[in-house]
């Protein structure tokens, strides 16, 4: 019998009881719609990029506001050690505070009462995320309500097994952390590397090259599909698509009606919003797309002098990503501008020295980003065996209604 074991036969002999989250938190906080117009304060203002692992330290590009600020605008400000859920947009996402702050409307901030252990609440919530996203509403954007929250049910385990289960899991996410600062430091060696090879594989002498607008030999997509006839793998919505140039994941959500903006595999998808994300994803198969999705496809008179692989190379660059910041408008959720999009110049030269670019490339791509290989896989393995462990420990024996 495990240590866990002899706790609830010990604790809990009749069983562990299950109740709605709104009996074990004292507060559920729901941030202001409005965001801050001035910057100018300490208390950092935080966004779902600002999740580090389970945890959030603080704004990572230094947003902050006031005291004066605060007041003004009635904002809430969350408590050190608040449990923070995704309840919009990145549903999944969870982390604990380390310092007192001020979130946007991403997420729902969970204060655990005195029969809760924030980090054991921090666990449970990754085993519920199927279920919360089955209770989203199912406009553009999915959104879990509060009453929502405060209507999950979860096990409560006396205090001292909640303990003993953070202890546990929180030795497999310390390990999961150590392995992914050691992947960093080497991707990051990569990038560089990869960087250095790119910027120097699409610098060309004039000779030989042309340079034109994307406009000559791209277009938006002008195709509409039936959105009923896509699933979860076919749908891009902006929300999916990776940051930093790295692909995509399946959809949250799908839409039942009207029409999307059909793409092909070889195209190339641009999230629109907040473009300095850099959301960029050469599609490997057909599907549609979200009207925040920018769809560049190769125009048919222009496929024998340019390959869409090269284009996506061009395009998922910094030097792109800073022409559409530019030309973004809007404070609150920049958007891009398709007309700058194909607006952007770009040098084509002969079709066999595109191939070769593109081999290149590629090689330095797998490099920087295969998760098949290496450290990355034995994260990966780590992560599993966490989930594993997770996911048996949040298993108990219920008490009788």
């Amino acid at each position: 019998m495990s240590r866990i074991d002899e706790l609830i036969a010990e604790l809990s002999p009749s069983g562990v009881p299950v109740l709605p989250l709104r009996e074990v938190c004292t507060d559920f906080i729901v941030p202001m719609r409005d965001r801050p117009k001035v910057f100018d304060g300490l208390i950092p203002w935080c966004r779902i990029e600002d999740i580090d692992s389970m945890s959030i330290t603080g704004s990572k590009i230094g947003l902050g506001v006031s005291e004066a600020v605060v007041k003004e605008m009635n904002l809430k400000v969350m408590p050190e050690g608040t449990v923070i859920a995704s309840c919009s947009a990145s549903l999944g996402r969870y982390a604990i505070n380390t310092v007192p702050l001020i979130t946007n409307q991403t997420f729902i901030g969970l204060v655990c009462g005195p029969k809760l252990h924030n980090r054991f609440l921090l666990h449970l919530l990754f085993t519920k995320t199927d279920y919360l996203r089955s209770q989203s509403t199912t406009g553009t954007i999915a959104y879990i309500s509060r009453s929502k929250f405060e209507e999950l049910l979860i096990p409560v385990p006396p205090l001292e097994v909640q303990r003993e289960i953070v202890r546990i899991l929180d030795q497999f996410t310390e390990l999961e952390a150590e392995l992914e600062a050691e992947l960093e430091a080497e991707l990051e060696a990569r990038r560089k590397q990869y960087e250095h090879y790119r910027n120097e594989l699409l610098t060309f002498s004039e000779a030989g090259v042309r340079w034109v607008p994307m406009g000559e030999v791209c277009q938006m997509s002008d195709i509409r599909v039936n959105s009923v006839s896509l699933d979860s793998s076919t749908y891009v919505g902006v929300d999916n698509l990776l940051p930093g140039f790295k692909g995509k994941v399946s959809s949250d959500f799908v839409p039942t009606s009207g029409t999307a903006i059909g793409f092909k595999s070889g195209d190339i998808l641009i999230g629109n919003i907040r473009l300095y994300l850099k959301k960029i994803w050469m599609a490997d198969c057909s599907g549609g797309a979200s009207q925040d999705v920018q769809v560049l496809t190769v125009s048919e008179t222009a496929k024998d002098i340019v390959l869409s692989r090269y284009l996506y190379f061009l395009i998922a660059s910094e030097k792109f990503v800073a022409h559409s910041v530019q030309h973004s408008k809007g404070t609150k959720m920049p958007r891009g501008s398709r007309r700058a999009t194909l607006d952007y110049v770009v040098p084509i030269p002969s079709l066999n020295a595109q191939a070769k670019v593109v081999e290149t490339l590629d090689k330095f791509d797998a490099l920087v980003n295969d998760i098949s290989v290496g450290l990355p896989a034995e994260i990966e393995a780590r992560r599993k065996q966490y989930e594993y462990y997770r996911d048996k420990l949040l298993t108990f024996p219920e008490a009788a209604a």
